[in-house]
């Protein structure tokens, strides 16, 4: 099941950063991948193929994250957050699923 909550975004709507094989997890602390996604539909799609395609601990989370400046409920995206405690998710394979659906990969 999914939970949706609103979120600050904390980087310029222009901005897209990119995650690297080499970033997948490169210490003890637990590691968090958003997939950003143009609309609610896709990432709840998304969110669902993600508990498909891969071994997760946990249910993603859609969250929807209002760009920063931006007061319309269109001007929003939404993320598929997954927790990854143990760094154990392909990297690579979690940015093609994005990329499938017209979004991207966040790893924090």
């Amino acid at each position: 099941m999914s939970v949706v909550s609103s979120v600050s975004s904390s980087y310029p709507a222009s901005s897209r950063p990119v995650s690297s094989p080499s970033s997948a997890y490169s210490g003890d602390d637990p590691v968090r991948h958003l997939l950003v996604l143009p609309d609610r539909d896709t990432a709840d799609e998304v969110a669902e193929e993600a508990g498909r395609r891969f071994d997760l601990e946990d249910d993603p989370q859609v969250v929807r994250e209002a760009l920063a400046g931006e007061d319309d409920a269109e001007d929003a995206q939404w993320l598929v957050v997954l927790e990854d405690p143990s760094g154990s998710l392909d990297v690579v394979a979690l940015r093609e699923l994005a990329e499938e659906y017209d979004g991207w990969l966040e790893t924090e």
